[in-house]
């Protein structure tokens, strides 16, 4: 029979997608048996790559309606962005929304763990600020409830920070620096450089914890390293840490600086 032939030349180079009997990704009706929400997931990934963003879109959307969480995530952050989409902050929502109704208790050893955690951080971000014009209104409560379920049940690293930010700012949860201290070290050890630097200047300057400055700048030379450029920030914090040091506390600093480099090439 041809028809197998056919469903692998098209789960191969991405060029249609079955959809009901079957769907091509221009929207034509195909003989073939549908792809599988997997098969469907690699072909539009592919056609995006490829610069058919259509395509993508039209087999991300049916493995996503078939429940495929890598496929939803994709669409999430394809919308978030406005990535070969317009922008529609709503749209995101409710793909984020079904990866984290679906998957909140998936393993989180497995590797799709860290897209389910990622919606989570989504989900907290736009039920901290809502989204106007919509009945996405801003519930700070439901925010801390996201980011603690993926900081303590995924140990996710960005999730652990956005916590901490809700302790040091008094948002959804009492004030409460030592606590947000805590959430940034478990966030900085992964490497989250946003925790890195934050940490780095409270433990810098004695800010609600131990003055501890030769560490601080550890932490704030770690975050500078890896912050993006939209952070400067970051590196504002670094260069006035590192002004205000004393010659032993930047001498200090390196030797901490090595362990931990150490630590972590082991």
């Amino acid at each position: 029979m041809r028809t197998p032939k056919i469903v692998l030349r098209i789960a191969v180079i991405g060029i249609a997608l079955a959809m009901g009997p079957a769907l091509a990704f221009d929207g034509t009706r195909s003989s073939s048996d549908a792809l599988t929400p997997m098969q469907a997931f690699r072909a539009g990934s592919e056609a995006l790559r490829s610069g058919e963003t259509a395509k993508g879109l039209t087999a991300l959307e049916y493995a996503a309606e078939k429940g495929h969480a890598l496929a939803q995530w994709k669409l999430g952050r394809m919308y978030a962005e406005g990535d070969g989409v317009p922008q529609d902050d709503l749209r995101a929502f409710q793909y984020f929304r079904s990866i984290a109704d679906s998957h909140a208790e998936d393993n989180p050893a497995t590797p799709r763990a860290r897209f389910v955690a990622n919606a989570f951080v989504a989900l907290g971000n736009y039920y901290l600020d809502g989204i106007p014009n919509t009945k996405i209104a801003p519930d700070p409560e439901r925010a801390r409830q996201m980011f603690a379920y993926a900081a303590s049940y995924f140990g996710d690293p960005d999730a652990q920070y956005h916590l901490a930010r809700l302790y040091l700012d008094g948002i959804g949860v009492p004030r409460d620096p030592r606590q947000a201290a805590r959430w940034l070290g478990l966030s900085a050890h992964k490497g989250q450089c946003q925790a890195q630097a934050t940490l780095g200047a409270m433990l810098f300057s004695g800010d609600q914890v131990p003055r501890q400055a030769a560490l601080g700048l550890m932490w704030l030379t770690l975050a500078k390293d890896s912050a993006k450029p939209d952070q400067a920030w970051i590196a504002k914090l670094y260069s006035s840490a590192f002004k205000q040091a004393t010659e032993d506390e930047r001498a200090l600093a390196l030797v901490y600086l090595e362990r931990w480099l150490k630590t972590r090439r082991e």
